[in-house]
């Protein structure tokens, strides 16, 4: 004979009571609808159907791929800007030796020469470069006295002679 396992649970005792009739769908407190928040799972991947309002714009087929501009490999420098980046400089003579050999600065300063005018970037440029080309001279003690005196050697500086005697005269 098979051995019955006891168990504590206790039958039903009686019959329930409406068991025939159809229960009622359960409805939430607020009485509205559930509202879904994103997308059915595997949309990702589905296609995506044009709508009215795009059809004039470019459309990707695929909605994983993103922008479609395209992106500089080179980055070109503007010549137009009024923004220029500073340079930094180890010592003023390495700076003074920089804005002399500055070609824009030339450029400018031979346009000015010639009674040229010039744009109002560019003539802010030439005052500031000039600004700074006065402080850093100042800085070095270089000055207009300093050129004079070279280009004019006085008559005292038996070195200043040596280098002026022309020598096939005494040939």
């Amino acid at each position: 004979m098979a051995r019955v396992k006891k168990s504590r649970k206790i039958g039903q005792i009686g019959v329930p009571k409406e068991s025939w009739a159809p229960k009622k769908p359960r409805q939430s407190q607020a009485g509205k609808p559930k509202k879904h928040k994103g997308n059915v799972s595997g949309t990702r991947n589905s296609v995506v159907k044009a709508d009215a309002q795009n059809s004039g714009q470019r459309q990707n087929n695929d909605p994983r791929i993103g922008s479609k501009k395209p992106i500089p490999l080179l980055v070109k420098e503007k010549s137009d800007s009024v923004e220029v980046k500073k340079a930094k400089f180890f010592s003023p003579a390495q700076e003074l030796k920089a804005i002399e050999d500055d070609e824009r600065l030339a450029t400018l300063l031979d346009q000015l020469d010639e009674d040229k005018s010039i744009s109002k970037e560019d003539q802010a440029y030439v005052d500031a470069t000039l600004a700074r080309h006065k402080i850093l001279c100042g800085l070095l003690g270089i000055g207009e006295e300093d050129e004079e005196q070279q280009t004019a050697p006085d008559e005292d500086d038996p070195f200043a002679r040596f280098e002026s005697i022309d020598i096939n005269k005494f040939k």
